[in-house]
């Protein structure tokens, strides 16, 4: 046992010596990767809320589309519903409501107030045509003729009362010129087809359950907005699209002619502060859902970054540019963003570990050697104590010295020290045999000198 105990004193290496030199430099670079890693936060949460619309509506549709997407990552995607645009812009703006993200209409907000409000948008999605759907008998061909007519526009909280509003203005008509109602949309739907209101506005994309059946149902005319190219030079927020014949059923030639219709368009807008991760799961997931081809648009013309005054955070603008990033196309959604907001950090890690790693060999060197140098100073001081000692204190002074050498090669014999450092043990052991042959040299100088005198005594008496 005493013989393997006293090999295992010399290894290859000493784990404790590298610990020890490289063990506060490691705990180092730990601790900025932690720091690192909470101040970029890679990691999004795991549920994020959605303001939609109304019952049957297209914002409520293309919801559920985006809750399905972002559950395929693990996101729950929570859905409320309002009253539509106004209303959404209304939570985005209140902090305690709970919404970080919405569907909102292009126009239903200045730019400045949008950014002051610290809104971002992700783009625009879809068109959103007003639909002026009327009963056939009123025969109304220009928006003039709407004046004592009973007309939904939708209940506050809608863009669609502000747009209509706007609308009405500019062909010199004002809102008491019409009998507006503020009813939901499928209640009224129901009092157009029962006869209690003259005509309805909507302002969706064409998926509408409701638009779908009106355009439909015999009795029901959809207004053709014929200066709609007129409207959209008068406002930048609105296009002018065209409603192409047959579209809706070309058997039974649905409908009979291609109408133009003034449209503003859906857009996803979110609080500054919503974590990146989730922006970008919803950007791609609105290239999917809406990049396809419709009744107004063609294939790859949405999601883009036109016709939304709410700035457009630049993650959307260049993955509508360039598609997704280089990383996500070779790795898995969560490990390439995980390398993409780390990269920065990982860089300055990797500047600051090619110093360091250049600093630990030189102070594990100097550990495990310093082990053995502090021994000379003991064997310096055990050659101080010799040096000039009068001639009545040598017989004290050389034992004594001559004992503490043998108390340092003890404490010098129980070193434990890697093997390609033992040159430095045995230099160490033979210094002090070193010493410990000088001390010896003086006592016998010193006992020759006393035996010289004794004899020198006789001789002179």
């Amino acid at each position: 046992m005493p013989k393997i105990f006293k090999f295992s004193q010399f290894t290859q290496f000493s784990l404790r010596d590298l610990i020890v030199t490289a063990g506060p430099m490691t705990v180092l670079v730990i601790a900025l990767c932690y720091v690192a890693y909470r101040l970029v936060d890679p990691s999004p949460p795991k549920q994020v809320t959605l303001a939609t619309g109304q019952e049957n509506g297209a914002y409520e549709e293309f919801g559920k589309k985006y809750a399905a997407a972002l559950g395929k990552f693990g996101i729950k995607v929570t859905l409320v519903p309002s009253m539509g645009s106004q209303e959404n812009l209304q939570r985005l703006m209140d902090p305690d409501s709970g919404v970080d993200i919405a569907f909102v209409q292009s126009g239903s907000i200045e730019q400045q107030a949008a950014k002051d409000a610290g809104l971002v948008s992700l783009g625009s999605l879809f068109t959103e045509p007003v639909w002026l759907f009327y009963r056939e008998s009123k025969k109304i061909t220009q928006l003039t003729q709407l004046k004592g007519l009973r007309v939904n526009v939708g209940p506050e909280g809608t863009g669609v009362p502000k747009l209509f509003k706007t609308i009405l203005s500019v062909n010199g008509l004002e809102p008491s010129d019409v009998k507006i109602k503020q009813l939901e949309n499928t209640p009224a739907t129901v009092e157009l087809l029962e006869g209690r209101i003259d005509a309805l506005v909507f302002s969706s994309a064409p998926d509408a359950l409701l638009i779908q059946m009106l355009l439909q149902t015999p009795g029901i005319k959809l207004f053709d907005f014929t200066q709609a190219e007129a409207y959209s030079r008068r406002f930048p927020f609105l296009t002018h699209v065209v409603l192409p014949r047959g579209i809706v059923d070309l058997g039974r030639d649905l409908p009979p002619k291609n109408y133009h219709l003034i449209a503003p368009t859906a857009t996803l807008v979110a609080r500054e502060d919503l974590h990146p991760a989730l922006i970008d799961l919803f950007v791609q997931a609105a290239g999917t859902i809406h990049g396809g081809a419709g009744w107004f648009r063609k294939q790859g013309e949405f999601p883009n970054a036109s016709y939304t005054e709410i700035p457009v955070i630049p993650e959307a603008e260049k993955f509508y540019k360039d598609g997704p990033p280089f990383l996500q196309r070779y790795m898995s959604f969560w490990l390439a963003n995980f390398f993409e907001r780390m990269w920065v950090v990982i860089v300055a890690l990797g500047a600051l570990i090619l110093p360091l790693s250049r600093i630990v060999p030189p102070l594990y060197v100097w550990k495990v050697r310093s082990r053995v140098y502090r021994w000379y100073g003991q064997l310096r001081t055990v050659e101080q104590a010799i040096e000039d000692v009068p001639p009545g204190k040598r017989a004290t002074v050389y034992p004594a010295q001559l004992k503490r050498l043998a108390e340092i090669e003890e404490r010098v014999n129980q070193i434990s020290i890697p093997l390609s450092f033992a040159d430095e043990l045995y230099r160490l052991r033979s210094h002090i045999n070193l010493v410990r042959k000088r001390i010896l040299w003086l006592c016998e100088a010193k006992q020759e000198t006393q035996e010289s005198k004794e004899e020198v005594k006789p001789a002179s008496a």
